[in-house]
């Protein structure tokens, strides 16, 4: 998203680097109903050549591996995506996971209900093995903001149009790159996610970054192990948590469940709060 917002704030001084263009196993399979084929919902039609300059030209596995190497058990991990970057980082390094501080995942699911198929959510489903070497292969600390957390956690879309309408560049290009996911949430979710939660706006991986940044907007959790299921015509990609100890893991993962939805809608409003130039 840096590339495409330079004209928000100080996005473009980040180094970007590209990562792996497909998951580990089968061909991609893109979505494009909810966000579009681009991720900002095919809304920005002349893009400036000089965002691709700003692609590192290291691959986005080995700068991960170098930069914790160089920083270590001081990095928070956070992964807003499928894993497969993850996975193929700790292939590489298997020292990777140790040197973490900590891990923050959007993804995966808790209760067996899915959004992409029918019991598995978007970023397992697009790549199960990596979501499953992952969760078995990083020993470090680890917090996962499932899609159940996300939306029963769920804010109003009074409070959306609140969020987007903030006189400020950050929240004018929000409303921008959201346009065709807001009309998707509303309308088409009603027959999806509506149907478990009801309806409501959900900002999925702000749940996970929110828990990185402050604590305290995670109420309540489950701590227990966790795997991802990589069989089946129904259930590949869902992760099922192991609160009976069956699988017998030394490692547990923390399942957020509950969130402080007054200091999460706090922080979305800050974020989007960059001072004019």
């Amino acid at each position: 998203v840096g590339f495409y917002s330079k004209e928000t704030s100080v996005l473009l001084q980040i180094p970007v680097f590209r990562g792996s263009s497909g998951p580990l196993v089968g061909a991609i399979n893109p979505v494009s109903d909810h966000f579009g084929t681009d991720g900002l919902g095919d809304v920005i039609k002349v893009k400036d050549p000089r965002w691709e300059e700003k692609i590192q030209s290291e691959h986005a596995v080995n700068a991960m591996i170098r930069l914790v190497n160089e920083n270590q058990k001081q990095i928070s991990l956070v992964a807003l995506g499928p894993l497969t970057n993850l996975a193929l980082a700790v292939r590489l390094d298997q020292s990777f996971p140790q040197k973490l501080k900590d891990l923050f995942i959007m993804g995966g699911n808790m209760e067996g209900k899915g959004n992409l198929t029918l019991c598995a959510e978007f970023n397992f489903a697009m790549d199960p093995e990596s979501a499953y070497i992952v969760l078995e292969e990083f020993l470090c600390t680890t917090y996962i903001a499932s899609w159940e957390y996300a939306c029963r956690n769920s804010l109003t879309w009074e409070f959306f149009e609140e969020l987007i309408n903030q006189d400020a560049p950050a929240a004018a290009f929000m409303k921008t790159i959201t346009s065709k996911c807001r009309a998707y949430s509303k309308e088409a979710m009603k027959n999806k996610r509506d149907v478990y939660f009801g309806p409501g706006y959900v900002s999925y991986d702000a749940y996970a970054m929110a828990a990185c940044i402050d604590p305290d907007v995670v109420l309540q959790s489950i701590e227990c192990p966790v795997r991802v299921e990589l069989q089946g015509a129904l259930c590949r990609g869902m992760m099922a948590l192991d609160r009976t100890n069956q699988l017998k893991k030394s490692h547990s993962v923390t399942v957020l469940t509950k969130c402080d939805v007054r200091k999460f809608s706090r922080l979305l409003l800050q974020s989007l709060r960059q001072p004019k130039k």
